[in-house]
């Protein structure tokens, strides 16, 4: 799997101009599934999102993880984080997952991640055209790819 994290102040998802979820603050991780992944890259991915310390302590220092402050997290599915761009100047989506195989560890993904932080995970609903809004805190952006664990 590989995610995007922006720490936000707000973001929204509206799909045929009807808001369908939003945030007031905390994490939008963007998530994209290769057809190589498992559940053990879930349950990595999960427990490494839930202690990211990416949110001001009272010193202002990037200490605290999103279980230790009053912030929520938003989900929204992402293939094309699965993009080629060896070849040519159109990228190829080879590599993500087939939708049936995305939509299933993609609603894994939601379940864990609830459980590892123990408070709701909004999200997108996958396969949709979306449009996604938001305003990066900091700016504050992660990329985690479970096949580069760096």
């Amino acid at each position: 799997m590989r995610v995007v994290i922006q720490r936000v102040l707000n973001a929204s998802v509206s799909i045929r101009g009807e808001l369908h979820a939003s945030i007031k603050g905390g994490m939008l991780i963007l998530a994209g599934i290769t057809h190589q992944d498992t559940m053990e890259d879930i349950d990595w991915l999960c427990k490494k999102i839930s202690h990211l310390r990416i949110f001001d302590d009272e010193n202002g220092v990037m200490n605290l993880d999103i279980n230790a402050v009053e912030k929520e997290c938003m989900v929204v599915s992402q293939f094309t984080l699965y993009a080629s761009t060896v070849k040519g100047n159109r990228p190829s989506y080879i590599h993500a997952a087939t939708p049936k195989y995305a939509q299933q560890y993609y609603q894994l993904f939601l379940e864990q991640l609830q459980k590892q932080i123990n408070k709701p995970v909004c999200s997108g609903v996958f396969g949709a055209d979306m449009q996604v809004s938001l305003i990066n805190d900091g700016p504050v952006t992660i990329c985690i790819d479970t096949k580069h664990k760096e």
